[in-house]
């Protein structure tokens, strides 16, 4: 009977996807990021053919080893897999999958929900009437700016950002600009979009900043100080995508000098810590990495990992493999 290795809890529907086939499935006591000595441990105790990782788990060549021959498949429980060597995977002959497309919509709509509550300086205006501050309305009590009708740049034109550009344009009816390895024209054609070949050009004109690229050599940092700079000084810049993307201390000091008005990150680039100063500064909204954290979403996330296991412990191909 084939074993699974689950290295955190996660929703049930998946769970009970892989017993229903007859698998036996161990899922980690431990409700905590495993570290990878203890990840090595954990694999070392059982044979497994299958492990469903997190992207909290850092997934090497010692990993692999300690997971043994038999193993078929690393289950990535998350649309990226910067987390797992894929050339460690590839010369053991295991497969990595990942889950994308079911979270697209959570993480568009929590782009949207960050880009309003710190252009609408929500947190503070909660913050301020449970202190008690509040003595009646005012005409310049935490003004804001609009959304709708500004100029959205999306970096990075996946799903995500697609979607992104969806509910920006037929919701908020904003100027659509876009940056991206390749043009596509038709979804010019679809949202009245302009295609910005040229990262600073985007920067320089967006009133929004929305990442939504894949953290990869090319994209670490990609958001620096001296593009920080050259950003419009009424500009929000929106991370969902992942923390490394951002140079996270220069971001700090631009929110310090007021470089650009405003931050709101779902990712950090040094999770769970935060770099020195950016919780203390107001003009910035925080969420610990939830931008995939609906019920429906994590359960299909759940189930799509599972899918994957078991396409390749019946020697199918897996329907989300990424290499």
């Amino acid at each position: 009977m084939p074993k699974i290795f689950i290295t955190r809890a996660i929703p049930e529907s998946g769970v009970n996807k892989l017993k229903e086939k007859g698998y036996e499935v161990v899922v980690s006591p431990q409700d905590e990021v495993l570290t990878k000595d203890n990840l090595i441990s954990a694999l070392k105790v059982d044979r497994y053919d299958a492990v469903l990782c997190l992207l909290t788990d850092k997934i090497d060549g010692d990993v692999f080893e300690a997971a043994g021959p038999q193993v078929k498949i690393f289950a990535n429980y998350a649309v990226g897999f910067d987390n797992i060597v894929l050339a460690a995977a590839k010369k053991r002959g295991i497969m990595v999958t990942n889950t994308p497309g079911v979270l697209t919509n959570a993480v568009a709509e929590h782009t949207f929900a960050l880009m309003l509550a710190i252009t609408r300086r929500i947190a503070q205006a909660d913050k301020f009437m449970r202190a008690g501050k509040y003595g009646g309305w005012a005409p310049m009590l935490f003004l804001g700016n609009d959304l709708s009708g500004k100029t959205i740049g999306i970096v990075g034109l996946g799903r995500i950002g697609s979607r992104v550009a969806h509910h920006a344009s037929k919701g908020f009816d904003a100027k659509i600009i876009y940056n991206d390895v390749k043009r596509d024209e038709n979804f010019e054609k679809e949202f009245d979009a302009e295609y910005k070949g040229k990262l600073d050009d985007l920067l320089k004109e967006a009133d929004y900043v929305s990442l939504h690229v894949p953290l990869l050599p090319a994209t670490r940092h990609l958001i620096d100080a001296r593009r920080l700079k050259i950003m419009k000084p009424t500009v929000y810049l929106i991370n969902t995508s992942r923390g490394p993307i951002i140079d996270e201390n220069a971001l700090v000091e631009a929110l310090k000098n007021k470089t650009i008005r405003g931050a709101a990150l779902d990712v950090f680039e040094n999770e769970p810590f935060l770099a020195p100063g950016l919780a203390e500064l107001d003009n910035v909204i925080l969420t610990p990495h939830i931008a995939s954290a609906t019920e429906e979403t994590r359960s299909a996330m759940a189930e799509l990992a599972a899918d994957n296991i078991i396409a390749a412990l019946e020697g199918r191909e897996p329907p989300n493999l990424v290499r």
